[in-house]
């Protein structure tokens, strides 16, 4: 962690044949548009908020709660850094500059493996949702829904951001239906929100302890984790050190909302416990509504998926787009990943998060979900370390957001999401650990002997606009 980068504003100037820039080309409101896209709050809630009611029952939205709570901490990490260090790299630029170059690269690939695992199981449900008018292959779908998020991913980001927009309308209308018929149709009270009941796979009742909440805390921080997809753009943003916290804080509050307050009242309207625990939410709103209402909510919330997959796109092939530019893989493959295409997208970079995705569609849903988890929570928590670091040396003095209560948000931040980690299961934390460790190999035997030409983690000249 000693080995930390060059101040900023001595980084070395970018050679003639250096990739070309991104352009600033969005506000506030694009940005937003964009990043609640990626958070996709509808698509979470009825894809993965399903499997927390299986395994949580009456305490899901409890932990979702908790979960929105760490995450405005975590958002507050985001934002100080995020303006401090506006690159499309994200996470990697970040945690390189304050907490060195080796933690840096750590941070790249944990953010790597969410990038390439989220997308394609928010895609995998588009199966489900489809059913009222066409029965598909679950993987399959998922497959299709990846290819056609990667075209749409190759297209200018002035324009996505408006196709996004269009479809988080829907999604959102879609959330705010199953609120408002949950509401109406309440068998249960306020009480039963921190009741902790699940049903038992005997027919009984089993009580949620408070290591399964933990436990279900790493999933939780996934379902608002798209918030920080605001400092991938940041490159792309007008006015970086201003917008960024803006809409990164902004986006946190929005999500948090469209997700909880349905999920509040699916826990009232569920009929009975095995109901709620069996999570069918499409199944639900047809039975507090009619069928015509519940296929409207499903083709919403499959429109919300294909949205989810288009932002996911352009957020990971601007991750990859970066981490070239900064010489993270040797020279042939930096020039291909680093090439920008007539709409100024990073094409070949799309396509390279966009097609293996579409493969990851046919890998165990349970295995993908337990990685995503721990990488996100590890993520965060690199994060966090980086923030600690933030007001040190020449950054003090950097104009840039600054988080209230530091340094006992950052401080509190690392102590609880270490805490989650060591309650998830041994086969996802082995999983990531052992892609963590090759990582590691990777950089102890070629990153880390070319300190002067790999992993240059740099900033745009106008990065201080």
């Amino acid at each position: 962690m000693t080995d930390t980068l060059r101040p900023v504003e001595t980084a070395l100037p970018q050679a003639p044949d250096s990739p070309q820039k991104l352009k600033r080309s969005i506000g506030v409101v694009g940005g937003t548009l964009l990043t609640l896209s990626c958070v996709t709050p509808a698509s979470t809630l009825f894809v993965v908020v399903p499997d927390l009611f299986g395994s949580l029952g009456t305490a899901t939205a409890l932990t979702i709660a908790i979960g929105s709570l760490l995450c405005i901490a975590v958002a507050f990490c985001y934002s100080e850094l995020g303006t401090l260090i506006p690159s499309a790299g994200g996470e990697y630029a970040m945690v390189s500059t304050m907490a060195g170059r080796l933690a840096g690269w750590l941070v790249f690939v944990l953010s790597l493996l969410v990038v390439m695992i989220v997308p394609p199981v928010i895609a995998m449900g588009t199966a489900d949702y489809l059913a009222p008018v066409v029965h598909l292959d679950p993987s399959l779908a998922g497959a299709g829904v990846m290819l056609l998020a990667t075209l749409a991913g190759l297209l200018d980001l002035r324009a996505n951001a408006w196709i996004t927009g269009v479809f988080l309308v829907l999604e959102v209308i879609a959330a705010a239906v199953v609120a408002v018929l949950g509401f109406a149709h309440g068998h249960r009270g306020p009480g039963s929100l921190v009741s902790m009941r699940v049903a038992g796979a005997d027919g009984g009742t089993d009580t949620v302890t408070a290591l399964l909440v933990v436990s279900g805390l790493a999933i939780a921080l996934f379902v608002t984790q798209g918030f920080s997809t605001a400092v991938y753009l940041s490159e792309e943003l007008e006015h970086p050190r201003r917008n960024v916290a803006r809409t990164v804080l902004a986006t946190l509050a929005i999500s948090s909302v469209i997700i909880l307050v349905p999920v509040v009242a699916i826990t009232f309207g569920a009929s009975d416990l095995a109901e709620l625990t069996g999570g069918d939410i499409s199944a639900m709103v047809t039975a507090w509504s009619n069928s015509a209402v519940g296929t409207f909510v499903s083709l919403c919330v499959a429109l919300a998926i294909i949205n989810a997959g288009i932002v996911m796109v352009i957020q990971n092939s601007r991750v990859l787009f970066a981490s070239a530019r900064d010489k993270a893989w040797p020279e042939p493959v930096n020039k291909v990943f680093s090439k920008l295409g007539r709409f100024g997208s990073p094409w070949v970079a799309t396509l390279a998060v966009g097609v293996p995705g579409a493969a990851l569609c046919f890998v165990n849903l349970d295995t993908l979900y337990g990685v995503t988890g721990v990488s996100v929570t590890g993520m965060y928590l690199l994060v966090a370390v980086a923030a600690l670091l933030s007001r040190r040396g020449h950054h003090k003095d950097t104009p840039a957001w600054r988080m209230p209560l530091w340094p006992v948000v950052p401080a509190l931040l690392i102590a609880v999401l270490g805490y989650i980690l060591t309650q998830q299961e041994t086969s996802y934390l082995l999983w990531t650990g052992g892609i963590t460790a090759a990582a590691t190999v990777y950089w102890a035997l070629y990153l880390r002997p070319r300190p002067d030409s790999r992993w240059l983690v740099t900033l745009p000249e106008d990065a201080r606009a």
